[in-house]
């Protein structure tokens, strides 16, 4: 093994898991581990990695600030799709993979490594999604996934592992945890053990990003957000670069618990699976772009989005965000936000948000039309008679069909 893999990158976070892989692969395949740590707005300390990294004999540790990026060229366009996830969950976690992917190849090619490494299980979607992202950016890069290589089966395995070979465990990491978190500034997922009966309700103690909508705040807020064609640009009129728009979303969400999901899905490896989703300022967000769009996007184009909406968020949860499909979809959904412009007045309530408001300087809603009261010729209603006896052609040749 030690004469293939000579330099390997390694998505690094200083947890236990990827701290015992990076012990595991120096001695598994006698290769130099160049660790990368992204920063994604998870809200952890980063610098505790880099010192377990170099505590490790790691001599070259990246260590990167991608908030911006991640929002600005995954998380927007994904928004502008207004992609859910079975109807529901708005990829907090598949969002996040692609960006890690591309910097991961992106330092391989750097540094000169042959292989990239990660943490993921064999039984989760994550493995998946980095692996599709590191064949399409480095179609001869190899993989090395530890959690289907090795026997260590147990938290117990990793802790004895771990203590064997001197690398520090935290006092709250050695107990069993109650259940796993992966967060990025988009969202916190929870999943696993006292999540796995999808008939309990979720304990309160799981929820890290949102304050109890009971407890929330007795007061509604209102906000109004403005979009430029199809992102997000300022909050109450304030402009801010895409990382901040969102972390001040977030801020929004968490104080009026807002975007709290209790979600049973079904896994691209063929299981079902019970997590929770926390995603204040995404949710906040979503409900925004939905608002400007009611009122900018003619009919047809606005249903052949919905059409499509499906279909485009199983390519980014399944881990296509470089397939051709996607990159052909995005250019569609690119295209109908070109004026999508304007400004959205949002509630947020107790775990709700509403729309209230909305107004754009493209939007082709025609009050003169729509009105109740004299529309001075604006339309004619006598014209409705036409249309509907056209449209009822079918279906009246159907009924004499049938009662023949």
């Amino acid at each position: 093994m030690s004469q293939e893999i000579k330099k390997v990158v390694l998505a690094f976070s200083g947890g236990l898991d990827t701290s015992v892989i990076l012990k595991w692969l120096q001695q598994t395949y006698g290769c130099e581990v160049v660790t990368f740590t992204a920063d994604l707005g998870q809200g952890e300390e980063l610098e505790p990695a880099r010192a377990k990294a170099e505590l490790l004999g790691v001599k070259q540790i990246f260590i990167e600030d991608l908030r911006e990026e991640f929002v600005r060229d995954y998380v927007m366009p994904m928004m502008r799709a207004n992609a859910l996830y079975e109807g529901q969950y708005l990829l907090g976690t598949s969002i996040a993979r692609p960006l890690i992917a591309k910097k991961q190849i992106e330092i391989a090619r750097l540094v000169g490594a042959d292989a990239v490494s990660h943490g993921a299980t064999g039984k989760g979607n994550d493995q998946v999604r980095f692996e599709l992202g590191y064949y399409a950016l480095a179609p001869d890069i190899k993989i090395i996934a530890p959690w289907r290589e090795w026997d260590l089966t147990s938290r117990e395995a990793l802790i004895g592992f771990a203590e064997a070979h001197q690398i520090p465990v935290a006092k709250d990491k050695r107990g069993e945890s109650p259940f796993s978190t992966d967060a990025n500034m988009l969202h916190t997922s929870s999943e696993g053990k006292v999540l796995e009966d999808p008939w309990e309700e979720v304990p309160d103690y799981v929820y890290s990003r949102t304050v109890n909508p009971e407890d929330a705040p007795n007061t509604p807020q209102y906000i109004t957000v403005d979009f430029e064609r199809g992102d997000a640009v300022a909050v109450d009129g304030v402009g801010l670069s895409p990382a901040n728009l969102l972390m001040k979303l977030n801020d929004l969400g968490r104080a009026h618990g807002i975007g709290r999901l209790d979600l049973v899905e079904n896994r691209f490896v063929g299981m079902k699976s019970r997590g929770m989703y926390e995603t204040p300022g995404g949710t906040i967000y979503a409900a925004a772009h939905r608002g400007i769009e009611s009122i900018t996007l003619d009919r047809g184009a606005a249903h052949l989005k919905d059409e499509l909406m499906p279909r485009y968020a199983e390519l980014v949860y399944n881990g296509f965000w470089f397939a051709p499909e996607r990159e052909m979809l995005q250019a569609a959904i690119d295209y109908s936000q070109e004026k999508v412009t304007g400004t959205v007045r949002l509630k947020l309530y107790k775990g709700s948000v509403n729309v209230v408001g909305r107004k754009s300087p493209h939007s082709l809603y025609s009050s003169r039309i729509v009105t109740f009261e004299d529309d001075a010729g604006a339309y004619d209603q006598r014209d409705a008679k036409g249309f509907i006896k056209l449209n009822a052609l079918r279906l009246r040749l159907l009924g004499q069909r049938d009662r023949s």
